[in-house]
């Protein structure tokens, strides 16, 4: 009998060891906290929904305290944990030339092609990109650091998770949580940007309508888009490869089936996995660190400067327009690559001072813009550090 009490309270205890209950720290109950912001912001609010909630729900998954090395196989930094495989497609850059072929899939570059111009601000924005990276090296990040930080400024998680992936893997789960978070916050970040820097008689500027484009003219523009931009920065064809090559099965007119599955099941599914394992990598006893604040501060700072650089540049470019070719400067904010949600916002701000200027046709040019220039930069300094 006392042989019996014995085993069963060693059992009991070996079994409290290892619940959550008996490894749960502060940092857990910091994460589980924001997990529950992010699925609350996504649930109550609308932000980004495909985004939080599986980031969000990945949180908790990844915060679920458990026995340090006790060798269960289920932390996501865990050799031969099913986390750990899924996980592999963050940390090696696999997933992200997958979201831009779906992307590029269900992208309509029309307008951009009906007022070339407005390529230019999607290039300004990019601004935000190398302001944080000068921050981030004065703060004492290694170089290669300060520029997979500093691509946060483009709002693309895709292209933040690629270069993090290349040049600082020890960092990729601070950054694709801060890029993604600040993509789901478009709505909130950019409208006081937006007003501050514009003026009432500029907010109500009525841009010409778009031109029509040619079938001919989508069909080609993959096709020399993939050339020029390649050619330019190689480094960056595993994801501008992608996106064009989406891009021309959409506009091609003769594979609409491998258009949708692109842009529809294959895209939801690289969603829900990049989602997951990006919150789950948010593993409080690695990912909650000075460094990762200091990230999602950095992430704040990049994106405000990227929707400053947009903005100003639409406004400077006015100043060598004719009255009709003038430049709305709220379309600025969406040379940011947070396809579409910026270019809602330019709608949204524009509508708000006058019900009939719609400006959602217009700000999607710098949009999608935006998506090819972050791209652009990530293969340059891909190429610059890599080399």
């Amino acid at each position: 009998m006392a042989n019996f009490l014995e085993f069963t309270a060693h059992g009991f205890d070996q079994f409290m060891r290892y619940t959550a209950f008996a490894n749960l720290t502060i940092g857990h109950v910091i994460m589980i906290t924001v997990a529950f912001i992010f699925i609350y912001l996504a649930i109550a609010k609308d932000y980004e929904p495909l985004l939080l909630v599986p980031i969000g729900f990945g949180i908790l998954v990844g915060n679920i305290p458990f026995l340090q090395g006790a060798n269960l196989q289920i932390g996501i930094y865990e050799k031969g944990s099913v986390l750990n495989y899924l996980y592999f497609g963050v940390s090696n850059g696999i997933y992200p030339p997958l979201i831009f072929l779906g992307i590029g899939a269900m992208t309509d570059f029309s307008y951009l092609l009906s007022n070339p111009k407005l390529i230019l601000i999607g290039a300004a924005a990019q601004l935000g990109i190398f302001g944080a990276y000068t921050i981030a090296l004065f703060l004492g990040y290694l170089p290669q650091q300060a520029a997979a930080i500093g691509i946060i400024g483009g709002a693309d998680g895709p292209t933040a998770i690629f270069l993090s992936s290349k040049l600082a893997p020890e960092l990729v789960g601070a950054i694709a949580v801060s890029a993604y978070s600040y993509m789901a916050l478009v709505p909130v970040i950019q409208p006081p940007i937006m007003k501050l820097l514009t003026t009432e008689k500029e907010r109500l500027i009525k841009m010409k309508p778009p031109r029509q484009v040619s079938k001919l003219e989508k069909v080609l523009f993959p096709i020399v888009g993939l050339l020029l931009t390649c050619f330019i920065t190689p480094s960056a064809l595993p994801l501008l490869g992608m996106l064009f090559f989406g891009n021309i099965l959409k506009e091609s007119g003769v594979t609409k089936r491998l258009a949708d599955t692109a842009k529809g099941p294959m895209i939801d599914i690289v969603t829900i996995l990049i989602g997951l394992t990006v919150g789950a990598s948010t593993q409080a006893t690695t990912f909650l660190t000075a460094k990762s604040v200091g990230i999602f501060t950095l992430g704040a700072v990049s994106f405000m400067v990227a929707t400053f650089g947009g903005v100003m540049f639409a406004k400077i470019m006015n100043l060598f327009l004719s009255e009709e070719n003038k430049i709305n400067p709220l379309i600025g904010n969406a040379g940011v690559s947070a396809v579409p949600d910026s270019a809602r916002v330019s709608q949204i701000i524009g509508l708000q001072y006058d019900p009939k200027n719609h400006l959602l046709m217009h700000a999607m040019a710098p949009n999608v813009a935006g998506v090819i220039g972050s791209a652009v930069a990530a293969g340059i300094l891909l190429s610059f550090f890599m080399g």
